[in-house]
């Protein structure tokens, strides 16, 4: 199966476009979840599993963000194996790692991410050039997602820049990933931030194809309406991102599990709207 069949089918098969964001940050978990267990290894391991089994039904994806993971420490990695182990087969599941490196490095990441943990798809940053992304463009069950325009204020500071003729680097980007994708067999998507909706339409249009990472709703306070519009003429799927508005919806109550169940039932009927596109 490739990637985008993947994608479609568990988009259609939960009705939903929403992926789920673990960013399992030791301050934030459940004061019941710290309390049951002494080790940080074992309140991340049980929170995130948790999230996924109250979360599942309402979500296509699941993005474990490996820096809460490897702010563990020497057993960080071992959790994140635990932690995308109980996620279903049927998800599409994202190392949120933002790679991007070059030659023998760049191998040993695809071997890391694909070879060993065997996620779907993985998060790349292309500004080291493009030739980032060769390692990773030949398995046509996988996808990358490359950091386009992202959500953070600090897009200005590159990707909404000028560059070599286009209005924005965002737009270069995802005009070469258009171009690189009549010859790569992994899918080649987009991070794309909810939160510059103004500007991501005029991005979009020059790889319409492209799968897509949307962070940004939620917590970070990226509008659902003005994506909508922003994706009326996109092809590519895409997977809108709520990490902090979901996963700690309960905060310490004590059935903190069943808020997070709600907030994400709620946020994939928001998102119902775009959803119907793509099903």
């Amino acid at each position: 199966m490739t990637f985008s069949e993947k994608l479609h089918r568990s988009v259609s098969n939960t009705g939903s476009t929403l992926c789920v964001g673990l960013d399992p940050n030791l301050e934030l978990l459940p004061q019941s979840v710290k309390d049951q267990f002494d080790s940080p290894e074992e309140q991340v391991s049980y929170f995130c599993k948790l999230v996924i089994d109250y979360t599942s039904e309402y979500c296509a994806a699941f993005k474990p963000n490996l820096g809460f993971f490897e702010a563990l420490g020497p057993n960080g990695l071992s959790v994140f194996e635990e932690v995308i182990e109980h996620i279903p087969s049927d998800k599409i599941i994202i190392a949120d790692a933002k790679r991007g490196d070059i030659s023998s490095t760049a191998e040993h990441y695809k071997k890391a991410f694909w070879d060993e943990f065997d996620v779907d798809a993985v998060t790349l940053n292309p500004l080291m050039g493009f030739e980032t992304l060769e390692a990773f463009s030949k398995n046509e069950s996988k996808g990358v997602y490359v950091l386009t325009l992202t959500s953070n204020p600090g897009a200005d500071d590159f990707l909404k820049k000028p560059f070599r003729g286009f209005d924005l680097m965002a737009q270069f980007i995802a005009d070469q990933l258009a171009k690189r994708s009549t010859s790569a067999t992994t899918h080649l998507g987009m991070v794309i931030g909810a939160t510059q909706a103004e500007e991501s339409e005029s991005v979009l249009s020059y790889h319409s194809e492209g799968a897509l990472l949307i962070p940004g709703i939620g917590a970070q306070g990226g509008s659902v309406s003005e994506l909508e519009k922003a994706l009326r003429n996109h092809k590519g799927i895409p997977l809108i991102n709520s990490s902090r508005g979901i996963i700690y919806a309960g905060k310490d109550e004590g059935d903190w599990p069943e808020y997070v169940a709600e907030a994400a039932r709620n946020m994939k009927q928001k998102l119902n709207q775009i959803t119907q596109r793509y099903v």
